[in-house]
C-alpha cells in the first residue's frame, strides 16, 4: 500500500487537509477540476486558509486538473461538495462527475472511498451502479468501495481532521481493511467501523441534523421570549445549571453542512413515502431567522419614530460562522440582502475573500472601517475573533447619536446594545 498512489478528488475544505496529511505517508495526487484552485495550490496558496503556506511547501503532492494524471492511482478518495439546489433538493452533480471520471479508468483491485455527505443509500443505489456501468467491472470482484464521512469543522482548530474520531465502512472486508490502514496513518482518535455503508452515511447526516434541530428549538424559544420580554441568554444561564441541559445558543444557522444535510435526509424520507415533521420544522425555523431579525430591526426603527429606509448600515460578518472564511449558504447574507433594500450598507468581514464574495453574491466588502458618526444601524452578525475584539465604545463612535446596535450572537452585555437574539 505504501508505494501505491492515492488520488484525492476535490481539494476544498475537506480534500486539501486530507491530501496534506496523507502525503506524509503515501504518494498523493490532488485532483480538482477548478484550474485556478490548482494554480493557487501549486503556488502554495490555500484560499480556504485551512492549510498554511509553509505546510504546502513541504508537501510533494501532485496538484492537477488533468484527469489523465490520476489514472495510475490505486485508491480514490472523493471529497467533492454536495450542496442543494434552489428547491432545497440534493445537488449531486459534482459527485456524479467525479464518479464518472473514476469509473472511466478504474482498474482491478482499485478502491474508491467516498467522504462527501450524502443521504443513506446513495452510495449503493446511485454511485456503485454508476461505477459498474461505466467501468464494465463488478463491485468486490474487480474494485471495492468504502464510505468514510468527513467531519471537518472550519474555523475550529481543536477539531481538525486528525483530532476527530473517524467512521469507516466498506463493501467487503478487503475494502474495510484497506480503508482502515489508510486512515490509521493519520487519525489520532478512534476509528469506528460501521456495520454497513448505509449506517455510515446515516450517522453523518444525523450528526448535523440533530444540531440543526437543537438550535431550531432555541431559536423558537428566543422568538417567543422576545414577545414575553424575557432575556433568552439569562434563561439559558439559569437552565444550564441542570446537569443534563444542552446549552445551545440562538443564531443564524446556515453553511454547507448544518444548513444542507437536513434537506438530504428529508429528500430520502420523501422518496420512501415518509414525511418527517421534526426535521422539516427545525430547518424551516432556522431558514426563517433572517426574516425574524429583519422584522425586529424594523420594529425598533418604528419605535424610534423612524423607518428602515435610506439608513446608513454597517454590517459586520458575512461568513456562515465565526472564525471561518466560508460564506456558502450563509444566513448572514440572507439578512444582509433584506437590509440592503432602500438602504446604504457597508459590509465588513476580515476573513471572507472579497473577490469571491463579489463574484458569487454580488456583495462588495470594505477593507477598513473608517467612517465616524456615520451609521444609523450597526449589525454585529458574525463575531470573528477580530470583530469580537471591537469594544462597544468603538462601535458607538462609528454611529450617529441615536445609532442602534444589533448584537445577534450576544457578545456584549445586554444593556449596551439595542437588541440581541
Amino acid at each position: 500500500m505504501k508505494n501505491k498512489k492515492i488520488c484525492i478528488v476535490g481539494l476544498g475544505y475537506v480534500g486539501l487537509p486530507l491530501a496534506v496529511n496523507l502525503s506524509k505517508y503515501f504518494k498523493i495526487v490532488g485532483y480538482d477540476n477548478n484550474e485556478q484552485r490548482i494554480i493557487d495550490l501549486r503556488d502554495n496558496n490555500d484560499k480556504t486558509k485551512e492549510i498554511k503556506k509553509s505546510e504546502l511547501k513541504r508537501t510533494k503532492i501532485l496538484f492537477t486538473n488533468k484527469k489523465s494524471e490520476t489514472k495510475d492511482c490505486k485508491v480514490y478518495i472523493v471529497t467533492v461538495p454536495t450542496p442543494i439546489d434552489s428547491q432545497n433538493k440534493p445537488l449531486l452533480t459534482s459527485l456524479i462527475e467525479a464518479t464518472k471520471m473514476i469509473g472511466s479508468f478504474v482498474k482491478n483491485g482499485d478502491l474508491i472511498i467516498y467522504e462527501s455527505t450524502i443521504f443513506p443509500g446513495c452510495t449503493e443505489e446511485i454511485l456503485i451502479p454508476l461505477l459498474e456501468k461505466i467501468s464494465k467491472k463488478k463491485l468486490n470482484k474487480n474494485f471495492f468501495v468504502g464510505y468514510s464521512p468527513e467531519r471537518i469543522d472550519p474555523g475550529l482548530s481543536k477539531f481538525k481532521l486528525i483530532n476527530q474520531a473517524k467512521i469507516i465502512s466498506g463493501s467487503n472486508k478487503t475494502a474495510l481493511n484497506i480503508t482502515k490502514n489508510i486512515y490509521n496513518k493519520i487519525i489520532k482518535k478512534k476509528i469506528f467501523v460501521a456495520k454497513s455503508i448505509k449506517v455510515a452515511e446515516a450517522a453523518k447526516i444525523i450528526e448535523n441534523t440533530q444540531r440543526d434541530i437543537n438550535i431550531a428549538f432555541i431559536n423558537e424559544i428566543s422568538m417567543l421570549f422576545h414577545k414575553l420580554d424575557i432575556n433568552t441568554n439569562e434563561v439559558l444561564k439559569a437552565a444550564s445549571t441542570k446537569w443534563n441541559f444542552l446549552n445551545f445558543k440562538p443564531g443564524l444557522v446556515g453553511g454547507h453542512c448544518i444548513g444542507v444535510d437536513p434537506y438530504y435526509l428529508k429528500f430520502k424520507a420523501h422518496k420512501e413515502g415518509f414525511k418527517p415533521k421534526l426535521i422539516s420544522s427545525g430547518r424551516s425555523i432556522n431558514d426563517f431567522m433572517p426574516e425574524f431579525i429583519f422584522s425586529q430591526i424594523k420594529k425598533i426603527m418604528i419605535g424610534k419614530k423612524g423607518f428602515l429606509k435610506n439608513k446608513n448600515i454597517l454590517f459586520l460578518g458575512v461568513a456562515f460562522k465565526e472564525n471561518c472564511n466560508d460564506f456558502r449558504n450563509s444566513k448572514a447574507i440572507n439578512l444582509l440582502k433584506l437590509l440592503d433594500k432602500n438602504n446604504y450598507i457597508d459590509v465588513y468581514d476580515n476573513l471572507v475573500n472579497s473577490n469571491s464574495l463579489k463574484k458569487i453574491e454580488k456583495i462588495d466588502l470594505i477593507s477598513k472601517i473608517n467612517k465616524k458618526n456615520f451609521y444609523d444601524i450597526i449589525v454585529v452578525s458574525v463575531p470573528h475573533k477580530k470583530i469580537k475584539s471591537f469594544k462597544i465604545g468603538y462601535l458607538k463612535s462609528l454611529g450617529k447619536k441615536n445609532c442602534i446596535i444589533i448584537d445577534i450572537k450576544s457578545i456584549f452585555p445586554k444593556e449596551q446594545v439595542e437588541w440581541q437574539l
